[in-house]
């Protein structure tokens, strides 16, 4: 099939940019990426916390520095207002960051509420800001028995829905009970090995994707959009 018409009569010109590679030459930021790790689980033993836990030090291993937010005493989405300190503590701590890490137990055969209580606390926006959005996201999940996929799969639905870049490796962790030792230390194995993978995906592209954000996420439909609220509020200081 051949096109012969490559008119565009319903694009706005004025706001429509063509990509070209010079444009993701931003200059280089040089601290360390930043990290934070959420966890599921308020269990003494948390698997979910544990494996966050290997993933931090991993992390600081691979030149990152690196956050992990507690979620207890962390109120349910909307039974207190933002103000309140462990609200506050998690969005500052989304505000700081380049990059996450999500991990959840699988409870029913979902993420557990608390994963989710956390994830909705953190805004699409705080006034001009957008706190995750061009952000790196790994995710992982713990099960208690049989390997699933199910809370990594919702898990990256959430992460396209803040408007984060998921990066395309993950982890699973069957029978997560067998897989840590009496001193609550992961042990070498296949999930461990995978566990190294997503860490190192993570912090790649988060090099790759940081300096670069802003123009990465920049929408031809935002601009416009943007463009017409202004002539909307211009015209009206004028009549």
């Amino acid at each position: 099939m051949e096109i012969k018409d490559f008119s565009l009569p319903n694009l706005d010109e004025s706001q429509f940019k063509p990509t070209v590679s010079e444009d993701l030459i931003a200059p280089k930021s040089t601290h360390k990426p930043r990290i934070l790790l959420l966890y599921g689980s308020l269990r003494q033993r948390s698997f979910s916390r544990l494996v966050i836990e290997e993933s931090a030090r991993l992390l600081v291993k691979m030149g990152a520095e690196v956050r992990i937010f507690n979620p207890e005493g962390l109120p349910l989405p909307d039974a207190e207002d933002p103000t309140h300190p462990k609200v506050e503590e998690l969005r500052e701590l989304v505000l700081w960051s380049e990059g996450q890490v999500w991990c959840s137990p699988e409870r029913h055969g979902s993420m557990t509420g608390i994963m989710k209580a956390q994830i909705d606390w953190i805004p699409l926006s705080m006034g001009a800001v957008r706190p995750t959005q061009g952000k790196t996201l790994a995710v992982m999940q713990v099960c208690g028995g049989s390997q699933s996929f199910n809370v990594v799969n919702q898990l990256r639905v959430l992460g396209r829905w803040m408007r984060m870049i998921t990066i395309p490796n993950q982890s699973s962790v069957a029978k997560a009970f067998l897989e840590f030792d009496d001193n609550d230390r992961m042990k070498p194995s296949g999930y461990y090995n995978r566990i190294v993978d997503v860490m190192e995906e993570l912090v790649k592209f988060t090099l790759l994707t940081r300096d670069n954000s802003d123009f990465l996420v920049d929408r031809y439909s935002e601009r416009v959009e943007s463009a017409e609220q202004l002539m909307q509020r211009v015209n009206q200081k004028e009549g």
